[in-house]
């Protein structure tokens, strides 16, 4: 089978699923946007790459600017021109595999796969209609703003509805598919998401990574690595440790990010001496970053909860660390971390008290501490099986391609965007 797998966001299990997709022999272009900034997986051939893989990014002719609504929109649409060229200059592929493409990409993207008759499949990580729709009722008066939101709805329902076949990340993505009345059970495939347990090993607290930024030798080392956008409150972190400080706890802060987020947590922190602030880091390193930490911490806003899951959460129980998860309760995320031995607290000044209040407790008992740690990646291990997860993928591409024939999206019974009230 010749494959693209086109994940925008060129993140590490899905350059995983690649290499095992290539070294069950299948042809299999990874493709990424080039300009997008966030922790990357390994989106370059290694030695021991079967020869059936390829890497490149995409670069479309507008600069990204990601807080602009007008801006991003023309990035976005720069963006599904660059790889529709791309596309075009390539030797036929039997199924694209779509991934983390921005809701207005996509749409361009999708009317192109129907013109080329190219069967495809929609790997459903985030509903992002959802987000835009808050933002449009944040910022336009109401009854342009309903319009706007039942235009995206249904601008995401279609995708959903053309894919020859749709992976989502998790049941409650096919029941809003359900609310869309897009209902194609035989169609729909849920498969959560992962982490690569090959790339990401357990690793000395003290390691050479740790020792060559300087992190302090004793104390307890609090570590946030990953986004830090709008499905984040930054300031939590800061919260977090000085909650935990008062407790008695001797606590410091390291965060590896980018972008506003970063820029905010940095400006807050001042010259604080228990707080860095880093850029990400490669990925080769990411181990070592991890492993650096007594524990970790995960962010994710409430109005994210059942549609957005934390891939840092799982890269976290990877490398077998305990977790400090500022989650919605009902995200899927705080089922995994508590599973684990961690704590899932509201991402809420209360939730931050009950974290820190756990956090002085399980301190206290560094052997417990190892032992939750254990549990993490105990837990991974059981779950991010990539023999077991890359065979259901290939058995979900075999039917994709068995429903080959072109589908053309089709206008959804109902949508609910009608007000405010349909994005929570």
């Amino acid at each position: 089978m010749r494959l693209n797998l086109h994940d925008y966001s060129g993140h590490p299990f899905q350059a995983q699923l690649a290499r095992y997709l290539a070294a069950q022999g299948h042809e299999v272009v990874h493709t990424y946007s080039a300009q997008y900034v966030t922790g990357h997986g390994r989106l370059g051939r290694q030695l021991s790459d079967p020869p059936g893989l390829q890497f490149q990014g995409i670069t479309a002719g507008a600069p990204m600017i990601k807080y602009s609504p007008l801006g991003r929109a023309r990035f976005e649409i720069s963006y599904a021109a660059a790889y529709q060229s791309w596309l075009d200059q390539q030797q036929p592929f039997d199924l694209v595999v779509a991934c983390n493409v921005p809701l207005l990409a996509l749409a361009r993207i999708r009317r192109h796969f129907e013109r080329r008759r190219q069967a495809w499949v929609l790997w459903h990580q985030d509903i992002y209609s959802m987000g835009m729709i808050a933002e449009v009722h944040r910022k336009l008066p109401g009854p342009v703003a309903r319009a706007v939101a039942a235009r995206l709805e249904r601008l995401e329902a279609a995708q959903v509805a053309s894919a020859n076949a749709v992976v989502p990340i998790s049941d409650a993505f096919v029941e809003k598919y359900a609310e869309w009345d897009v209902r194609q059970p035989s169609r729909q495939h849920v498969v959560p998401n992962w982490a690569p347990l090959d790339e990401l090993v357990p690793s000395p607290r003290d390691n050479a990574w740790s020792r060559r930024n300087d992190l302090p030798a004793d104390g307890v080392r609090l570590v946030y690595a990953g986004t830090l956008g709008r499905k984040h409150n930054p300031l939590l972190l800061l919260d977090l440790l000085d909650q935990c400080q008062r407790r008695g706890v001797d606590a410091s802060l390291l965060v590896c990010s980018e972008g506003v987020g970063a820029d905010d947590l940095r400006a807050a922190a001042g010259t604080r001496p228990d707080v860095q602030v880093l850029g990400y880091q490669p990925a080769e390193d990411l181990s070592e970053v991890l492993g650096s930490a007594d524990l970790l911490v995960a962010l994710l806003e409430p109005d994210a909860a059942q549609f957005s899951v934390p891939s840092k959460v799982l890269s976290y129980l990877s490398v077998g660390r305990t977790v400090v998860a500022l989650v919605p309760e009902g995200n899927p995320a705080a089922q995994d971390v508590t599973a684990a031995g961690g704590c899932a607290a509201d991402p809420t000044a209360d939730g931050v008290q009950v974290a820190a209040d756990w956090i002085a407790a399980v301190t206290q008992n560094p052997a417990e501490l190892t032992a939750r740690a254990a549990r993490a990646r105990s837990l991974a291990e059981r779950r991010f099986d990539i023999s077991v997860i890359g065979a259901r993928f290939e058995s979900i591409f075999d039917a994709a391609l068995a429903d080959r024939h072109p589908r053309h999206a089709v206008r959804p019974v109902s949508t609910l965007a009608a007000g405010p009230g349909s994005v929570a």
